[in-house]
């Protein structure tokens, strides 16, 4: 009798930034395969999300280890992590102060490298995987958020860097994530003319959804990706267009 991969049954997982977007559809589809589920934020959501979940402030690195043992304690196993916490505020790179910049490297780079870190003795008795979320600021110019660009650069280099160190036990690696159409898309992405114009820039002519992020990251973490590390998988619609087709094609009628 075959086995299915995508069953998480008696797998404990933890995600962070998952209250909301992108995180909560990760937690949902682990829950839904089948695995415990513990979601970290900042604060409790008032609403159930159909997982368990705690509060907790990634940049901690005290909080982080105290919440992961505490799971590890629990259930005397964690199997995955989706390191999904971050956010992208806008700056001027001129005139951002330096406690901008901190806060913003220590939500998408360092907390994630905190949980991995705690989570990793937990995963030395039955293997262990991580998925960091990052982003395709990782890969392009950033105008507007360059410290956040810097720190999902750094995540994806962290990822290849720790898949070295800590295979074979433990495998890493990362998401690299495009336009996304979460809840927040108009505060995101604008207007739906705007997101219908951005999304005429993808391959696929269109914007991704919270749930594709979330099977991705399930692949990742399951045993169809078991000899898969270091590898960072763009799920980001066939990226952009280059702009210089546009600018070419305008002035010279091709």
């Amino acid at each position: 009798m075959s086995v299915d991969p995508l069953n998480f049954a008696g797998r404990v997982v933890v995600v962070t930034g998952a209250s909301r977007g992108i995180g909560r559809a990760i937690a949902t589809r682990f829950a839904a395969a089948g695995a415990t589920v513990i979601g970290f934020g900042r604060s409790v959501p008032a609403e159930s999300l159909g997982y368990e979940f705690q509060a907790c402030d990634v940049r901690d690195p005290e909080a982080v280890r105290a919440a992961i043992d505490a799971i590890g304690a629990a259930h005397g196993r964690i199997d995955a992590v989706i390191n999904n916490a971050g956010g992208s505020p806008e700056s001027d790179a001129a005139t951002a102060s330096p406690r901008f910049a901190e806060r913003v490297i220590a939500l998408n780079l360092l907390g994630p490298l905190y949980v991995a870190q705690a989570a990793h003795r937990w995963m030395q008795a039955n293997g262990g995987a991580i998925v960091n979320i990052a982003s395709v600021s990782a890969t392009r110019p950033s105008p507007g958020t360059a410290v956040y660009a810097a720190a999902k650069a750094g995540l994806v280099q962290l990822t290849r860097s720790l898949a070295q160190e800590w295979g074979p036990t433990v495998r890493l690696n990362s998401i690299i994530v495009g336009y996304i159409a979460t809840e927040d898309v108009a505060t995101t992405y604008g207007s739906a003319d705007a997101q219908a114009a951005i999304a005429d820039t993808l391959g696929l002519r269109r914007l991704g959804r919270p749930e594709e992020i979330a099977d991705a990251a399930l692949f990742l973490a399951s045993p169809m990706a078991s000899y898969v590390s270091g590898a960072s998988l763009a799920a980001d619609g066939g990226n952009e267009w280059p702009s210089f087709l546009a600018i070419l094609k305008a002035h010279s009628g091709r």
